[in-house]
């Protein structure tokens, strides 16, 4: 019996019931993917996850707001993590990487995309969406959005799902863009004339344009309000190297946080 490949995983995995022996290889399949990417990003450090369009590459005005994301955010001492492909990915890799930042990403294996971009210092390839999901969510402290189609808006609602839900703490979400992200925000306000959401779920959200802004309110809410501190990264450890940043700045040193954030 074959394994899937990645193009397949995900609807093997949907498609209903398989033999025993073919479900336990898929079981298997996302056990391995989560080991591999536990031990991967175990020490990248408290990390934001910038989320956006794979379709808006170099040259389009959004690419250039994702490098100067991707570059404000590690001079604030987090790694920049992403979904590791291009587009918004990208950008926000490269505007990291750039400026002495430590670059993660969680790549995917797609039918017809996507190789990681060449602007990370760490990364995962995962066969699975759910899988991917969790490790982009789990090592971070916040999240920026930027423009994007249906992945991006997956994204998003998952974490404002977790979040207005409490399976994570009240991490700060920023969609950046308000012309674009206006339709949704009527969609938003609709739901909670209609009563199917709470006024409160409206204030997990910032809106802006200005990336000032935007880095204010992720430095309120995770740093001040999680005691995050600038640490040295730590040593060798079972096998687990920190990842190294070659570039210039300041590349052995992060953000770090109690225990006490999961």
């Amino acid at each position: 019996m074959t394994s899937p490949n990645g193009s397949q995983s995900d609807r093997l995995l949907l498609e209903g019931p398989h033999s025993r022996l073919r479900e336990l290889q898929l079981l298997w399949r996302a056990v391995r993917d989560f080991v591999v990417g536990f031990r991967k990003l175990h020490f990248v450090g408290p990390c934001i996850s910038v989320f956006g369009s794979a379709r808006f590459g170099e040259g389009h005005p959004y690419y250039d707001v994702g490098r100067d994301v991707g570059r404000r955010l590690s001079e604030m001492g987090f790694a920049v993590m992403t979904g590791g492909g291009p587009g918004i990915m990208e950008a926000a890799n490269r505007g990291a990487h750039d400026h002495g930042g430590l670059s993660v990403g969680c790549n995917i294996k797609l039918p017809f995309e996507q190789a990681h971009n060449k602007y990370l210092d760490r990364w995962v390839t995962c066969h699975y969406f759910f899988v991917r999901k969790v490790l982009l969510f789990k090592y971070s402290y916040g999240f920026v959005v930027l423009p994007g189609g249906l992945g991006t808006l997956d994204e998003l609602n998952e974490a404002l799902t977790l979040i207005q839900t409490n399976k994570v703490a009240n991490f700060p979400v920023v969609l950046v863009g308000t012309t674009y992200w206006e339709p949704y925000m009527v969609l938003l306000r609709e739901m909670v004339q209609a009563g199917a959401m709470s006024p409160r779920d409206l204030d997990l959200l910032k809106v802006t344009d200005d990336l000032d802004v935007a880095m204010a309110h992720i430095e309120a809410h995770t740093v001040d309000r999680f005691g995050l501190r600038r640490v040295r990264r730590p040593a060798w450890w079972l096998g687990e190297r920190p990842p190294q940043v070659r570039r210039g700045g300041t590349p052995s040193t992060g953000v770090s946080a109690p225990d006490a954030r999961r």
